[in-house]
């Protein structure tokens, strides 16, 4: 990023014209070693596009793009003009930041400079600056700006007096971080001011560390003594920055609206709107911002010039504000404060007008949307996952519902290229489930309480149908989703959101699917994966919903056997799969660690994804070959490839028999080398049926269940308990039991975070738990105490480095030694204890740095998900992306291999518990470069047992050897393909070579011996 130090300010220049400032700018890079003299004709050809004046007497030149091959490198002057420059455009410039810049650092510059623009006086304080620190200090001085947005708000509250809702927002503030325990205090002391319309204003200095408000709403309107009550703000006063004048001034203009008695009711959303200015009664109109660097100064310019337009023509200037941003509305028409919303690519502008004329309005509205869709005067791309304006809900779900494409389907006994998703191989017909199609109104003359009948009953209709598919889902997990839905349905915010659209005239449908779509778009702009797929989540809600509404049905699967063929699916298209017809699944998008691609595997069927769009186009009734091991789809096979394929469907039901009938025996290879393979587990009452299926111990508990299962954090009885339910079921066998991971991507309602622009790269996992050590003691606390002498592993999850380990095995050993203590003092003698601490490698510099954490750990477990993200920068979400997010990619192996070799180094063990352990290509390569186990869903664990069983130590090395020199995944999965077309060796190969095996096999078994010294193999605890 690009930053100003003091040598890089001229002060008290004279230029005769802002040709001559620009001459002395450029000169200026020039001398600096920054650009070439040729960069000023580039300087001169931005001003002929736009000018560059900011304002409060600032003007930033730099070059065209074209320009950027004078630039020699990186670098900013600033010159002072103290009498000022008349500039081309009529302004008067006193400071120029002229900059060179190889790509768009200038941005950095540019955002920081808009912070400076608001201030009162900057210009005159620039103008007569004598040193370059006070030009500095001008231009640096960070303010930070008050609090004010949905995480300070909270709606519908069900107190019953005034001094329940101060302590509500009390509360609110100190979890946003704004405020301490001090604040509260002075609270409960605190006399609020009745400001009318049954608004109260609560104040304090007090233990503030950041201006902020928050309002609170109760569920409606309260009497009390003190009178009657709509909402009730709480101001925190830092006393030290100011800056909590503005929010008062958003609270009186709310006022002067006479906007007061409407509060209770309101969602956060609406309540958010209204206090940034946006009226009751204003027309909006939304669009997506599609420009790469979003609103920077030429777009920016184009957006000022179309609302002026748009006010000349039409009498009304749009005001602007960022959909779930708290910046606040803005004149559409001020550059300013256009430039100070910082609106980015992918987020949603939501323009408004309040004139009279609701023509005028509504064409000026679509002058600006116009203008944004247009690219603002530059080229622009739609996103991705670009959908149709908000907007338009009807129209979006017609385009879904058609499944027109403009890909042709594949020709007959062609083979389409996938993702392996869940192994098997399926041969039926097609069918291919497209989303229906639902036609309505938007408006309605019923009345907006008729209309709220009508929603609510559908929304109940709809809640009875998700219970009925809870009740019967194959799994706790499936069920926990549909749960989650159902949950979603209560959400009185999106009623709320609805209600103002029923308010406005708006039917059922329209304002049901106006609030799911905007609560889903700002999911969908303001974070990644798992939100998305939470967006995804609340469409699919919303469509059960309006087909209950407008008595459509949803997608009806034939009575026969068939492969599915779909887009996508999600946990509710799941739930209604009848696994006796669905012989295998075919997804055009995803990955083979996509959420779809897991929901397969969780039912145990052949499935493919990321088969590109083309399969959508399959006309239904064709048959298809699924290949869940290779990755395939062979659409309208001819007899011999019919025939081929049904030969293997018996051989992998012949292999399938045969390892549940020898699901017990351990997971050893021909010459001997021993395997574990183990369970992942989502929830404690599975362990029995992983046993059940052969699993020799559970290699990844997601503890997090036990938090997101609860409204507040979980006791330690409570945890003690859940985790003893596991224990027993295992009877003796290992536990590896993750500690708390979750964060941004995956929050608790509980313990609210700041939201993050990366949740994924941001506080999560030990990151977060080291924050609130006291949660992170009470789980392990309650870990060792449900385990007492039964074998228990402590894992620690999103470790990037040894100071993180240490942080977290403090905390361990401190717990420990207080349990072990207390033991001791009761029984006479010391525990009896079996306890391994080890920790996740999913973040490649965790890998990089084994050989540094290895000594300090007893085992080390490769989550091979998020290192082929994080190692690849391939989110596992992506739409287009996600297929080539692949664990068999040799930087991957790389990583592993240097993660077995530094933990067998100091005797630790490793084991790996992504979806890579499951996947039949990439079990030898793991056992080739010496991972000791495999921890792999509940299902897999016979068929991954079995796999084991016919590898022979040589041969897995020899796989690793192979799939380590190939450049890409694709590479490797071609070579190993190759490797088994060739044949594997037979018992009886491996048996007359058993010298050489042998010796291969005691070379394996070195780093075991060094920590088996004194007895113990590396999966013991001493």
């Amino acid at each position: 990023m690009l930053s100003l130090d003091r040598e890089d300010i001229l002060l008290a220049a004279h230029a005769s014209d802002w040709r001559d400032a620009l001459q002395q700018a450029a000169d200026a890079l020039v001398a600096g070693g920054r650009a070439t003299p040729d960069y000023r004709e580039g300087l001169l050809a931005r001003e002929a596009q736009s000018s560059t004046y900011l304002g409060q007497g600032i003007a930033i030149p730099h070059g065209t793009p074209d320009s950027r091959e004078a630039v020699l490198a990186t670098g900013v002057r600033v010159l002072q003009f103290p009498q000022g420059v008349e500039w081309h455009d009529g302004n008067r410039v006193f400071l120029l930041v002229t900059i060179a810049a190889q790509s768009d650092e200038h941005l950095d510059i540019l955002r920081a400079l808009t912070r400076v623009l608001d201030r009162d006086g900057v210009s005159e304080r620039l103008a007569s600056a004598t040193t370059a620190e006070e030009v500095l200090s001008e231009l640096g001085r960070e303010v930070v700006p008050p609090r004010l947005d949905a995480e300070t708000l909270l709606c519908g509250f069900p107190a019953r007096d005034r001094d329940e809702l101060m302590l509500a927002g009390a509360a609110r503030l100190r979890q946003a971080g704004c405020v301490s325990d001090g604040f509260i205090s002075a609270m409960l002391a605190a006399q609020p001011v009745a400001l009318g319309q049954g608004v109260w204003l609560a104040q304090s200095q007090q233990d503030v560390t950041r201006s902020a408000l928050a309002i609170v709403t109760p569920e409606k309107a309260l009497e009390t003594r003190h009178g009657r009550i709509t909402a009730l703000a709480c101001l925190a006063v830092d006393a030290q920055q100011g800056q909590h004048q503005p929010l008062l001034e958003r609270l009186l203009t709310l006022l002067e609206e006479g906007a007061g008695e409407s509060l209770p009711g309101l969602s956060a959303s609406a309540l958010l709107a209204r206090l940034s200015g946006e009226s009751a009664t204003a027309q909006l109109a939304q669009v997506v911002l599609l420009n790469a660097h979003g609103l920077h100064a030429r777009p920016a310019k184009q957006l000022v010039q179309a609302a002026r337009e748009a006010g000349e023509q039409h009498g009304a200037i749009p005001a602007l504000r960022l959909e779930g941003d708290d910046s606040g509305v803005v004149s559409a028409a001020s550059l300013t404060k256009v430039l100070g919303l910082g609106a980015r690519r992918g987020q949603t502008l939501i323009f408004s007008a309040s004139g009279d004329d609701s023509a005028a309005n509504q064409a000026a509205l679509s002058m600006m949307v116009s203008a944004v869709q247009a690219g603002l005067g530059e080229a622009v791309e739609p996103l991705a996952d670009w959908r149709a304006d908000a907007a338009t809900p009807l129209e979006a779900s017609e385009q879904q519902a058609t499944g027109d494409t403009q890909q042709a389907a594949p020709a007959a006994d062609s083979v389409v290229p996938a993702v392996a998703a869940s192994p098997g191989m399926a041969i039926a017909p097609c069918w291919v489930m497209r989303l229906p199609r639902f036609v309505y109104e938007t408006r309605s003359d019923a009345g907006a309480d008729r209309e709220a009948e009508r929603l609510v009953a559908s929304i109940q209709t709809a809640r009875e149908q998700l219970l009925a598919l809870v009740n019967r889902a194959e799994g706790a997990e499936m069920a926990e989703i549909l749960s989650m839905h159902e949950e979603m349905l209560g959400d009185p915010e999106l009623f709320a959101a609805a209600r103002e659209s029923l308010d406005e005239g708006h039917s059922a449908e329209a304002a049901w699917w106006s609030a799911i779509d905007s609560a889903a778009s700002a999911q969908e702009n303001l974070a990644d994966r798992l939100l998305a797929e939470r967006a995804a989540d609340l469409r699919d809600v919303g469509r059960r919903v309006l087909g209950v509404l407008t008595d459509t049905p949803l997608p009806s699967a034939p009575e026969t056997p068939h492969v599915l063929v779909t887009e996508d699916i999600g946990p509710s298209d799941v739930a209604r799969l009848d696994t006796t017809r669905v012989r295998g699944l075919v997804t055009a998008l995803g990955g083979a660690t996509s959420h779809s691609a897991i929901l397969a595997r969780s039912l145990g069927i052949p499935a493919v994804v990321g088969a590109g769009p083309s399969v959508l186009a399959i006309a239904d009734g064709s048959e298809l070959i699924v290949d869940g091991e290779r990755g395939r789809v062979s659409v309208m096979p001819s007899a011999s490839r019919r025939a081929r394929a049904e030969e293997a469907i018996a051989g992998h039901e012949q292999r399938q028999a045969a390892a549940w009938e020898s699901r017990m025996a351990p997971a050893t290879t021909l010459d001997g080398h021993h395997v574990e393979v183990v369970a992942n587990l989502g929830n404690t009452a599975h362990a029995g049926d992983a046993v059940e299926r052969g699993a020799e111990g559970v290699g990844l508990l997601r503890t997090e269940f036990v938090f997101m299962a609860h409204p507040q954090a979980p006791d330690l009885a409570t945890q003690t308990a859940q985790y003893g339910e596991a224990l027993d079921a295992l009877e003796g066998r290992p536990l590896v039991a993750r500690t708390l991971d979750v964060g941004g991507d995956k929050p608790l309602p509980y313990w609210p975070l700041p939201r993050e622009d990366n949740p994924f790269l941001g506080l999560r996992g030990i990151r977060l738990a080291l924050t609130r050590p006291e949660v992170l003691e009470t789980q392990v606390r309650a870990l060792l105490t449900a385990a007492g002498a039964r074998p228990i592993r402590l894992m620690f999850p999103m470790v990037k480095d040894l100071a993180e380990l240490r942080g977290a095995r403090a905390i361990v050993d401190r717990v420990r030694a207080e349990l072990d203590a207390a033991y001791a003092a009761e029984h006479g003698q010391p525990p009896v204890r079996d306890v391994q601490v080890g920790v996740m490698i999913e973040i490649p510099s965790a890998a990089l740095t084994a050989a540094s954490i290895a000594p300090e750990v007893d085992f080390f477990s490769v989550g091979t998900n998020d290192l082929t993200q994080y190692t690849l920068a391939i989110d596992r979400g992506h739409a287009t992306l996600s297929a080539q997010a692949d664990g068999l990619h040799p930087a991957v192996l790389r990583l592993i291999e240097m993660t077995v070799s530094a933990a067998h180094a100091h005797g630790a063990w490793v084991g790996v518990c992504g979806e890579l352990a499951s996947d039949d290509q990439a079990v030898g390569v793991l056992v080739g470069l010496g991972v000791d186990e495999l921890s792999v869903s509940s299902r897999q664990i016979p068929l991954v047992k079995a796999r084991v069983r016919e590898l022979d130590l040589a041969t897995a090395r020899e796989q690793a050897r192979v799939a380590l020199a190939q450049p890409t995944s694709e590479d490797v999965r071609s070579a190993l393909e190759a490797l088994l077309e060739q044949g594997e060796p037979s018992v009886a190969e491996v048996t007359s070579g058993a010298a050489d095996s042998k010796a291969d096999s005691d070379a394996d078994s070195d780093a075991d011996s060094s920590a088996a010294s004194n007895g113990h193999s590396p999966r013991e605890s001493v």
